[in-house]
């Protein structure tokens, strides 16, 4: 990267980019036809090319942060391309506090990312890009920078994860991009591997026009490049990126479905061929399109301290260290006994590991090393424990396989008897019988691929964070939970906010989306989970979460559907945690 201006007519630069009062850049277009004062001789560049992905800023500090932005290339454009940048205080672009020029080349898809070091501490700055060839310039983005010691009474952090193109449009992007928020957490599943009509399609989606490209599950690098420039031409994603910065990281299907550290369910390795060599093309392809701050880019945990306010710790609990998912279905026999003391042994096996050994020493060091007033946790999956009574445990596997009215009747049916013995428990009814109160006080965890299938190491998150204010933030599962966090002593430990998804599916799907019982869903989840305080089992939407000195907030907001283009929200619910 170069810090040299290169040749660049500025009255035409500055000409050339026309804000709207909310902030943003007029899209280009019009702008690569504009006649220069520069002497060079005019080249009629032709072709759709240009900033097409539009930008994006990641990873803010104090001092820094990394802007991007891709470059389509004209088809009569030869090489590589150059691509010059600029950051400003003003929209006005005067006077400059940073630029330079850097490569976007055909070896990295045409992406490019510069970290601007030097900038001043809870700042919003300006930005864009120009190719001094085409002169096609991009729109501008706006970003903002860490606040450091003192400087924010405040911050505010828009939580998202599970976004899939063909499961309906991002309007969640849209309300975040809308929002107040300092930064976007996204939490994984930023796109989706399945084919076209695969996992997420509904009756929208041809309609929509949001059918997966490439048609087919994505493998090679090719592949994985090709559906994150499908995802980042999303108008409402680009606007969400080009307003606020983002904090990334991944959770699995940016490389394959339940991944783990040496496979993953959805990977075939007879007919996919080699999982590293899928998962070398799946990581290239992240660090084009979502730039990190990290040296070792098999690493992605890292931290970011929001002056004394917050010190977030962004982790991977998917790809670096994570053993294989147990399966409940392994101990059941042909005849649908529970093999509980195999499963127990297993389960709580104390040298299964879900950070690994070099990020939770990391981790417990970040935290145990901080003096912020919240230790707050970017986790992809839920950490709070999803015990249910272990009765249940069969019809909630056979629904997420194959849902029938049935199994949905079986399952109501089941849930109902045991909410009324919980709340007769709850009552401090002395007709409750030895085996009824078995009935809801024997629990297992229901989803393996959560905090709660490795609980030795989910102890040792909780040991170092000791008594300091911890809150999880998560995705993953499609819906929106609060949860108490405790120990396997029953010490709090902490809370969990944890988001919707952008579009995914939730459990409505298993319900037949009927409204009658996905109330009941919710109500008996939150009564028979002891740790759960609230559940939404069919919105879509992003948990806005607060930190102040003396509490932490989460507004839990969703948009009313994906089929039309609609960025309000309404909040769900609101929860304060001191």
């Amino acid at each position: 990267m170069s810090q040299n201006n290169p040749k660049i007519s500025r009255r035409a630069f500055v000409r050339n980019t026309a804000l709207l009062s909310g902030g943003v850049a007029l899209l280009p277009g019009f702008l690569t036809s504009c006649k220069d004062d520069d002497d060079e001789p005019a080249i009629n560049y032709t072709g759709d090319f240009g900033f097409q992905e539009g930008v994006a800023s990641f990873d803010p500090s104090a001092t820094g942060v990394i802007l991007w932005t891709r470059y389509t290339p004209a088809t009569n454009e030869p090489g590589d391309a150059e691509v010059r940048w600029e950051v400003a205080a003003t929209p006005a672009f005067s006077p400059l506090v940073a630029s330079g020029t850097m490569a976007a080349l055909a070896a990295t898809d045409y992406t490019a990312a510069v970290d601007v070091p030097g900038l001043t501490a809870n700042t919003k700055y300006y930005y864009r890009f120009r190719n001094e060839r085409t002169r096609a310039e991009s729109v501008v983005g706006e970003t903002k920078t860490l606040p450091a010691g003192s400087q924010a009474s405040s911050v505010k952090l828009a939580v998202v994860s599970c976004a899939n193109y063909q499961a309906g449009l991002f309007n969640v992007y849209g309300a975040v991009a809308a929002s107040d928020a300092d930064a976007v957490v996204h939490l994984g599943d930023y796109i989706y591997e399945y084919g076209a009509g695969g996992y997420g399609t509904t009756p929208a989606t041809a309609g929509l026009n949001r059918t997966h490209l490439p048609a087919t599950e994505i493998i090679t690098l090719s592949d994985y490049r090709t559906r994150y420039k499908q995802y980042r031409s999303d108008k409402q994603l680009q606007r969400a990126h080009q307003l606020k910065p983002f904090i990334c990281v991944w959770d699995d299907h940016e490389y394959a479905n339940n991944a783990y550290t040496t496979g993953a369910e959805n990977h075939q390795p007879a007919t996919e061929g080699s999982f590293e060599d899928r998962k070398r093309a799946a990581n290239q392809a992240w660090f084009e399109y979502l730039p990190a701050r990290t040296a070792d880019k098999t690493r992605i945990y890292r931290r970011f301290e929001f002056g004394n306010l917050v010190n977030l710790l962004m982790l991977d609990t998917r790809i670096v260290g994570r053993d294989q998912q147990l399966s409940l279905a392994d101990y059941f026999s042909p005849t649908g006994v529970f093999n509980a003391p195999a499963f127990g042994a297993t389960w709580q096996n104390p040298n299964r590991k879900l950070l690994g050994t070099d990020q939770l020493t990391w981790l417990s060091g970040a935290m145990g090393g901080s003096s912020a007033q919240w230790q707050v946790l970017g986790s992809q999956m839920l950490m709070g424990k999803m015990y249910i009574p272990a009765e249940l445990l069969p019809v909630v596997a056979q629904l997420a396989a194959s849902p029938t009215p049935a199994l949905l009747a079986q399952y109501n049916t089941q849930a109902t008897q045991l909410s009324i013995i919980k709340t007769r428990i709850l009552a401090g009814d002395p007709t409750v019988t030895a085996t009824e109160r078995a009935r809801v006080s024997t629990t297992l965890p229901y989803n393996l691929d959560a905090w709660d299938g490795y609980p030795a190491e989910r102890e040792r998150v909780y040991a170092a964070a000791g008594t300091k204010k911890l809150i999880s933030l998560a995705g993953d599962t499609h819906n929106a939970w609060h949860n108490d966090l405790t120990t396997s002593t029953g010490r709090r430990a902490g809370a969990e906010f944890a988001c919707s998804s952008v579009s995914s599916p939730g459990f409505e799907a298993l319900l037949a989306g009927n409204a009658t019982a996905i109330a009941g869903f919710e109500q008996s989840n939150a009564l028979l989970i002891d740790d759960l305080q609230y559940l939404d089992a069919s919105k879509r939407g992003y948990v806005l979460a607060t930190f102040t000195a003396s509490n932490a907030t989460a507004e839990y907001r969703y948009v009313a559907g994906l089929e039309t283009e609609n960025a309000t929200t309404t909040t769900g619910r609101t929860v304060v945690e001191v």
